[in-house]
Order: C-alpha cells, then sequence, then structure tokens
C-alpha cells in the first residue's frame, strides 16, 4: 500500500521519500525547463482544471488534473505559477499530494484508510515519557486535549501508557475510527490525512486537523514535542534542520488542501 503513497511522480525527480535526500538527488538531475507562461483555474466536468497556457495539466497516469473546488485547484495552479525558469517538483507539495490521491489512492481507498488506522492503533499520543517532568507535562499540555475529544466527539476511548511498550487499542476504538474514516474516503481527503498522520505519527492530531479542532501548526507542535524536548536539550545539525522545514511544508500544503476542499 504505501508504494501507492510514495511521489507517483517519482521518476528520476522523487525518488526517496526522505525530503532531504530527494533534494540532494534534484540536485544532480537536470530539472525541466519552465514551458509556459500562465497557470489558471477552468472549470471543468469533475471541478476545476489546472490550465497552463490554456491547456489542462494531466497526472503523471494521464488522468486530469482536476479537483472539486476552486481554492483546492487554485494552490496546485499557484505553484506553477511560483515556479522560475525550472520546474521544481519538490517545491509543489499540493500537485504531489494531488497526483498521489488521484493516480494511487482512488485506485484503492480502502487500503489507504486501514494504513491510517494502524497508525492509529500505535498512535504517538498514547505514548507517555514517566520523566522529566517538564517532558510530561508538555506532553499532557500537548495530547490530553485531543484525547478528550477523541472521546468526546468521536466516542473513541484509548489507552495510554508510558514509555514504548505497545498497548492494545480496544477493537472498538478502531472501529469507531473506521467508520468515521469511512465517511471521508475520498482521495484527495484520504491523502492529506494519511500524509499528515505519517508526518506526525499520530492518526488522531490528523483527524482532529480535518475535523476543525486544531489547526496545523497547533497539530505540528503536538506531533513534535518529543523532537523539541531534545532539541532543547541539545540542539540540531543543519541537515537536521533543512529535514524538519521539508516536512513541515508537506504537512502545511496537506491542511491547506484539506481547508480548500471545504469551498
Amino acid at each position: 500500500m504505501r508504494d501507492i503513497l510514495d511521489d507517483l511522480e517519482a521518476g528520476k525527480y522523487l525518488s526517496d521519500p526522505d525530503p532531504v535526500r530527494r533534494a540532494q538527488i534534484q540536485m544532480k538531475t537536470h530539472l525541466p525547463k519552465r514551458f509556459y507562461k500562465t497557470a489558471t483555474v477552468a472549470p471543468a466536468e469533475d471541478g476545476f482544471a489546472v490550465h497552463l497556457d490554456g491547456k489542462p495539466v494531466r497526472t503523471p497516469g494521464k488522468a486530469l488534473l482536476a479537483l472539486p473546488t476552486e481554492r483546492a485547484a487554485a494552490l496546485a495552479a499557484a505553484e506553477f505559477a511560483a515556479q522560475g525558469e525550472t520546474i521544481n517538483p519538490v517545491t509543489m507539495p499540493v500537485m504531489r499530494l494531488v497526483n498521489t490521491a488521484i493516480d494511487g489512492v482512488a485506485s484503492d481507498p480502502q487500503a489507504v484508510l486501514e494504513d491510517i488506522l494502524r497508525f492509529a492503533s500505535a498512535d504517538l499520543l498514547c505514548y507517555r515519557a514517566d520523566a522529566p517532568q517538564g517532558l510530561v507535562e508538555r506532553q499532557n499540555q500537548h495530547w490530553d486535549p485531543v484525547i478528550d475529544w477523541a472521546r468526546a466527539t468521536l466516542g473513541a476511548r484509548f489507552n495510554l501508557a508510558q514509555g514504548i511498550i505497545h498497548v492494545e487499542q480496544p477493537r472498538e476504538t478502531i472501529a469507531v475510527l473506521g467508520v468515521h474514516l469511512s465517511q471521508r474516503a475520498d482521495p484527495l481527503r484520504l491523502a492529506a490525512i494519511h500524509v499528515m498522520t505519517s508526518l506526525t505519527g499520530s492518526a488522531l492530531l490528523a483527524l482532529a486537523v480535518d475535523c476543525g479542532e486544531l489547526d496545523a501548526e497547533a497539530a505540528w507542535s503536538a506531533g513534535h514535542v518529543d523532537e523539541d524536548w531534545q532539541i532543547g536539550q541539545w540542539g540540531q545539525d543543519a541537515e537536521a534542520v533543512a529535514r524538519r522545514s521539508a516536512r513541515k511544508r508537506d504537512m502545511m500544503a496537506a491542511a491547506g488542501l484539506l481547508e480548500a476542499l471545504r469551498g
């Protein structure tokens, strides 16, 4: 399943799941020159299509790149418009996500849904530190409200544990989340939720963003409480900063697409 969730337009430009490694590969690869002057949005049978100089864009799988709302299509068009003399796919996270949804997720949305549920069965928010106290308090501050929201709003009760020993989640909880996700099973939405889930390690954070309970910045911070604590203690190197920046860009793109899909 993860194969279809990789960057489907990969080829020689996006051949590694790590964003920093992708950039390194790309630096050694000749990027295509920009061949168009304008990127616009036009009505299409399936919603709104992205046009370059009046011609519709197609996905790597040759499907029409069309989105259900004009706002969503405008996000992809803006990425094309922002390109310079060359076209850099690494800087086009919305386009990559849309291509993945149309060419990959649409062919098997149930498999993507189940992958999100696998994250939920070992959700980051369920594994708590027992020390130091500052980290414990920070986890509680960021994570407890989301756990409470899942119980009160979704009817999903999660078991918490200290440390990294696996804790089994109630089957009823995973089933409830499955029903919730099945109501959001359109490929674009599932793809965006999956991206946020994989980047934060938490299906609950992704679902909270999708439902409007958290904004993307709050979810990103919650998903990186442990990492931020370690950075505060030990700092981080330039490569780690670049990797995190690329991952956050993808996170914000997924959240922005979800918002745009609402109309």
